[in-house]
């Protein structure tokens, strides 16, 4: 070896041949490359067949065993072996495609030999990006950055889709790592921002993808093109086979979880995907497809159910992670500038509120990030660091989030109605540690999942029980923490969530360092989910006022249809019930009792009121006035002592019945005809047309009426002469035709002619 302190790109080494002499080389030489094969990676096999699990774990055991070589190199040999090494970038490539993600962990083989395989894979894996991505090993072991920048640049060691890779493979409990790793990476070699630049459209890409396979169309880029001819031949989510829903569920999935890994781990990232408009692409993707998605998953018929709830999964994921993806983008690109008090605040709490405006027509999207990150905390925010932020534009917005809770039908939490702000004097001061105190509370806020998120109104998740969060946020939690610890049963995951308050932050952490409630750890750690309790049904719990009677058929099997007819019923005659006077019977007993009116009973010898039930006196009783009938013999009226006997209606009388004649009534009835019987219930029209008649007429003598002479306009035939009258009478009818249906052809036609158009 050279002395110590030289950078690797500029030492020079002396080794011997195989011929015994020596050479003098650079240490980054082909030649001192090691012959090895690394193999490419495969995945576990899903089926779990005994024979594909043993060839699984042989080939698994090559790649853990040259990995472990590798890292046990020296500094220049190992980079030797990865710069002229193809066999090793082949199988770090096919790791990287191959490997599977958080909640593709789910269906590998529960073998503890796989487990514990995988594990060392993955391990080695991280470890070689981890040194490959270090310049600087030691104070001997280091290369020079700009010739570092250009190696890793240069060999493809590193690339855009590579680090997104590694973010959604390693992000979880390496963050800090891979955040470091990756901006040395950009630090050392910034031609990895314009190669972000220039990545993006092609991310873009992935949104107008799948909106062309389920035949949607979104605002953005694509909006503008024609449309093909052929489109409408196009599948929707609705039509299309179920293994294209299948891999556009996955396609979405995966997406969407690996570019908000890349932002949360590189938040540096975020103003590339800002100046590209992504945001904008991203709501807009989410209010259209989203719900033909879900529509999709819900109301088509699958086979394996199974396979419908890891869909509903997949798809409940990739939404809360575009609204995730959302706020980090309005996070690090408009709040934490805000946070930070740098110069032009106004600038971007501008332009924060020009974002949330321009969600408000997305209603779907706006009520889903409001119930993950409540607005108001935000607008709050402002308020408090910049005070002239006009109050009617807030309130404005505000007042939208609540219209699209609405639009959407769902209930917004109480808890989010309040605003959560933090003090105002931490976020006003300008200071380092107020900005990263009040970043950490708006996180802590804003951390999904976790106690803060819960809604006073308790719902019900898929174990059936009252939980705080909605059932797509248990999965979420759920998905998260397995993710970590795939050996963990989801029985045991839901009550250790229950325990501490649905975050899941504060359940990894304590089982992790195994500090869980005494109550926790008398579970069964790999116990299932408990079944999902059926809802009742809908009829059984309903409530209405025909309950229980005879024609509930909720509730009875049989019911008596011969009560039971649509129309006229048969067999009945008209004329029947017609004349079915039964009800009218039935009402004259009611009335007969009131006929006999008795206003003294004569209490015979030996008897009392007491006895014959008219002892009604009560002390209570007010009788002041029982002695003076006040106005009962006022002059302008009949006296009221005077009773008039009880008449019996006229509908109630029968026929053959002479009526009573009744005192103290003069009046005059009308002279009926003795040819009219007085029981007829319809009488002839002819007969009542005359008497109509006849009253016309008297009433037209009676006011001097004059009726208008007959108008006669055909008068006698052609060639003997008109009368004046029907010349009259022809100049009318000529001067008025216009009064109906020819619209004024006449006076139109006397227009023209005198104006000289007709001739004459």
């Amino acid at each position: 070896m050279a002395c110590a302190r030289v950078p690797l790109d500029e030492l020079q080494v002396t080794e011997a041949d195989p011929l015994g002499k020596e050479h003098t080389l650079p240490a980054l030489h082909p030649v001192r490359k090691a012959e090895r094969c690394f193999v490419p990676y495969k995945p576990p096999p899903q089926d779990g067949s005994p024979a594909e699990l043993e060839e699984f774990l042989e080939h698994a055991k090559f790649i853990s065993e040259d990995l472990e070589w590798l890292l046990a190199l020296p500094h220049d040999k190992f980079w030797c072996q990865v710069v002229f090494d193809e066999s090793l970038q082949r199988c770090l490539d096919s790791y990287l495609h191959h490997a599977p993600r958080g909640l593709d962990l789910a269906t590998l083989p529960s073998s503890p030999a796989v487990a514990d395989m995988q594990r060392s894979i993955h391990r080695a894996i991280f470890l070689t990006f981890l040194r490959m991505a270090t310049h600087k090993e030691s104070k001997e072991n280091f290369i020079t950055p700009a010739v570092f920048g250009e190696i890793i640049y240069e060999n493809f060691l590193f690339d855009i889709p590579k680090i997104l890779d590694l973010c959604v493979l390693f992000g979880k409990g390496n963050s800090q790592l891979l955040h470091k790793m990756i901006e040395n990476i950009f630090t050392q070699q910034p031609s990895y921002y314009s190669d972000l630049d220039e990545t993006v459209p092609t991310v873009l890409q992935v949104f107008d993808t799948i909106l062309n396979k389920c035949g949607l169309q979104c605002e953005g880029a694509t909006a503008m093109e024609p449309m093909k001819l052929n489109a409408h031949k196009q599948p929707t989510a609705m039509s299309m086979s179920q293994q294209e829903l299948v891999d556009l569920i996955l396609y979405l999935c995966d997406s969407s979880t690996t570019i908000h890994a890349f932002l949360d781990i590189f938040p540096a990232a975020c103003s590339s995907f800002h100046s590209h408009g992504f945001l904008s692409r991203l709501t807009s993707f989410y209010e259209t497809a989203v719900p033909d998605l879900e529509k999709a998953v819900r109301k088509r018929n699958f086979d394996d159910k199974g396979l419908q709830e890891d869909l509903w999964k997949r798809l409940s994921h990739s939404c809360r992670k575009m609204v995730e993806t959302s706020h980090l983008l309005l996070h690090h690109t408009c709040l934490q500038p805000i946070l930070e008090g740098r110069e032009n605040m106004l600038t971007f709490a501008e332009e924060l509120l020009q974002h949330f405006t321009s969600f408000l027509p997305e209603k779907r999207f706006l009520s889903d990030y409001d119930e993950q990150f409540p607005i108001a905390d935000d607008v709050s925010l402002l308020q408090q660091a910049l005070p002239v932020i006009d109050e009617t534009r807030t309130s404005y917005l505000l007042q939208g989030v609540q219209s699209a809770w609405d639009s959407v039908g769902r209930q917004r939490p109480q808890s989010h109605v309040q605003h959560r702000a933090p003090p105002a004097t931490a976020a006003c001061q300008g200071g380092a540690g107020a900005a990263a105190s009040a970043g950490s509370n708006l996180q802590e806020d804003h951390e999904p999942g976790g106690a803060e998120a819960t809604m006073d109104v308790p719902r019900r998740g898929n174990n059936g029980a009252l939980c705080p969060v909605s059932e797509a946020e248990l999965e979420s939690l759920l998905s998260c923490i397995r993710d970590l610890l795939p050996d963990l049963g989801e029985g045991f995951l839901l009550a250790c969530l229950q325990e501490y308050d649905y975050n899941s932050e504060l359940v990894i952490n304590n089982i992790l360092e195994d500090r869980l409630a005494p109550g926790l750890d008398k579970l069964d750690r790999a116990m299932p989910r408990p079944v999902k309790e059926e809802l009742p049904h809908l009829v059984s719990v309903r409530s209405n006022v025909f309950d229980d009677d005879e024609f509930d058929v909720f509730r009875r099997d049989q019911v008596d249809m011969s009560r039971i007819w649509k129309g006229r019923r048969k067999g009945e005659s008209v004329r029947e019930m017609l004349n079915d006077k039964q009800h009218i019977e039935e009402q004259r007993t009611r009335y007969q009792a009131y006929e006999t009116v008795v206003d003294e009973v004569v209490i015979g010898p030996g008897e009392s009121a007491a006895s014959l039930g008219l002892d009604d006196y009560d002390d209570e009783y007010d009788d002041t006035y029982d002695m003076n009938q006040v106005g009962a013999n006022d002059l302008d009226g009949d006296s009221l002592l005077s009773r008039r006997p009880f008449t019996v209606p006229q509908i109630l009388r029968k026929g053959n019945k002479p009526e009573e004649e009744e005192d103290g009534e003069d009046e005059e009835e009308e002279t009926i005809p003795n040819n009219v019987n007085r029981d007829q219930f319809v009488q002839d029209p002819a007969v009542l047309r005359e008497r109509a008649e006849a009253r016309r007429a008297a009433m037209q003598q009676r006011k001097g009426f004059r009726p208008e002479r007959p108008s006669n306009v055909v008068g006698q035939p052609k060639g003997r002469g008109q009368t004046l009258e029907t010349f009259l009478d022809r100049r009318k009818k000529e001067a008025n035709k216009s009064r109906t249906a020819n619209h004024n052809r006449r006076s139109m036609a006397d227009r023209k002619r005198n104006k000289g158009m007709i001739p004459s």
